[in-house]
């Protein structure tokens, strides 16, 4: 191992040591009971609140795999995707984030989506929360799996050798386990807080540089202007692939002439903002909050991170493209282009606390899916539903080894195929978004939503995203659109209709849900 490789390592270990570090000083609060592990008592504050929301949200397909985009295919699908997210970001805090904070109380100290969902329809056979809770479980496996891969992909590129992957990704995923496990909810939005400003610090960091290496704004487009479409938002770039490698000639990538970026691919890849109305990761900060005041000053930073985080992600795809055209020829070594830029910009050690920026967006992520996949096991499958008088050291424990299996799971995931993170988020994304979005909105802002409609619009919903993605997609045309979008639409569809045919909702939940409305914590 080099002297260079051992400095970064260094640097990126003296990270993940600080991590580690507060998993164990919260394992002293927040063992206490399930509202504490899971819910941190609902105290968080509004930095905490919007960094931990939005670091977990963005994951390393902020670092990895937007930035592959824009390196790979150019500036097109990338912006509108961003664009997409950034709407859906101010939206989902401006409209569903105070509603949700006092709803979530007044149905019976709900501190969980699932249970949000059976006690605010007073479920009683537990159905809803059943269902919900075995869709968290499916989709955010995948989704802990997509963070794992990330681990591989950067310890395997610093490492300089693919035989490290296996064994970098078991280690990420034990890290992740180690410190969620030992601190529940506030070590996770703690490390979320620090994790989200070295994302956004690393971010800025690589763009600031690439713009002076690369030799600026003019030389960067200019040597983007060589590739047809690259930089076009209506368009999108062609590489010219031979068993899914682009083609190199003397150092030049080469492409072809470019495809349209039309209406329906526009509407598809702004579907992506859909998603966050369904985010559990998402909506339990804002459950979390510890007063429904300071969420216009939650907003406010979440967005303002959002903007800046997304457009250097973007911005670094592109200098990459420019400075090292012909270097990565897959849309899956494309993810590593910030590595890449990364160690290439900035002395070892200080390389290695850059690029520790993927282990943020990484850990920030998958500790959020860990603990709210083991909080639907245990608080919602095992309390709610098999053992109503489980006590709450049951409950700890059986988080804990839900946790573990979690993570075991992901793990065989993310080493069954080195795929690319962009695509595996989007499809867990859109499972989520389709399943929970439109049932949260309905929730929230229609009191006639009956419990049927809410049961057959999240399985419609979750089921249309598995139909769509694998059956009707490949029939190409306007059937090829993102599968988040017909999915959200027809689960919406279906809980207005079921609602309106079957009984109105009783008086005590009309009562709840009018308390809601006007109540304030």
């Amino acid at each position: 191992m080099s002297a260079a490789t051992t400095q970064t390592l260094i640097g990126m270990g003296a990270y993940l040591l600080v991590m580690i570090a507060i998993g164990l000083w919260y394992a002293r609060r927040s063992n206490s009971n399930p509202e504490e592990y899971f819910l941190g008592k609902r105290g968080l504050g509004p930095w905490v609140a919007a960094m931990s929301a939005e670091a977990s949200d963005m994951s390393g397909w902020l670092l990895m795999g937007l930035p592959g985009v824009a390196y790979f295919t150019g500036v097109g699908e990338a912006f509108w995707t961003a664009l997409g997210l950034f709407i859906g970001t101010w939206i989902n805090w401006a409209v569903v984030a105070k509603r949700l904070r006092s709803y979530s109380q007044i149905a019976d100290n709900a501190i969980t989506l699932p249970e949000f969902f059976s006690k605010r329809f007073h479920d009683k056979r537990r159905i809803l929360m059943a269902i919900a809770a075995l869709i968290i479980i499916v989709f955010f496996s995948i989704y802990a799996s997509s963070q794992f891969v990330a681990f591989g992909k950067l310890f395997g590129y610093v490492f300089g050798a693919e035989q490290y992957y296996t064994a970098m990704v078991i280690l990420g995923a034990v890290l992740v386990t180690l410190y969620t496990l030992l601190g529940g909810f506030l070590a996770e939005s703690a490390t979320d807080l620090i994790q989200g400003f070295l994302m956004i610090g690393a971010l800025l960091l690589v763009m600031v540089f690439g713009f002076v290496h690369a030799g600026g704004f003019g030389k960067i487009t200019e040597n983007l202007a060589d590739f047809p479409r690259f930089l076009d938002i209506f368009g999108a770039a062609t590489p010219v692939l031979e068993n899914k490698v682009q083609t190199v000639v003397n150092g030049v990538p080469q492409f072809g002439p470019g495809a349209n970026f039309g209406f329906l691919a526009i509407v598809s890849t702004l579907a992506w903002g859909l998603g966050y109305f369904g985010m559990p990761q998402v909506l339990l900060r804002f459950m979390a909050i510890n007063k429904t005041s300071n969420i216009r000053k939650s907003r406010n930073i979440a967005v303002i991170w959002c903007f800046f985080s997304m457009f250097a992600a973007i911005v670094i795809g592109l200098i990459g493209r420019a400075y090292l055209p012909g270097l990565l020829t897959s849309s899956g070594t494309a993810e590593t282009i910030f590595i890449h830029l990364g160690t290439r910009f900035f002395p070892p050690l200080i390389a290695g606390i850059v690029v520790s920026g993927i282990l943020a967006a990484s850990m920030s992520s998958s500790d959020s899916y860990l603990l709210i996949a083991s909080s639907a096991v245990s608080s919602d499958i095992v309390k709610g539903i098999i053992k109503k008088d489980a006590d709450e050291a049951l409950v700890m424990w059986i988080a804990r080894i839900a946790m573990l299996a979690v993570t075991v799971f992901g793990v065989i995931l993310a080493l069954s195929g080195n795929e690319s993170i962009f695509r595996i988020v989007s499809y867990a994304w859109a499972g989520f978004g389709a399943a929970f979005g439109p049932l949260v909105l309905f929730s929230l802002f229609w009191k006639r939503t009956t419990l049927p409609a809410a049961v057959a619009g999240m399985l419609t919903g979750g089921g249309m995203v598995l139909i769509w993605k694998n059956v009707i997609a490949k029939l190409g045309g306007v059937f090829a659109v993102y599968e988040l979008l017909p999915a959200f639409v027809l689960s919406a569809l279906v809980i207005v209709v079921v609602s309106l045919v079957t009984a109105k909702p009783s008086p005590e939940i009309t009562a709840e849900f009018e308390k809601a409305k006007v109540t304030e914590f």
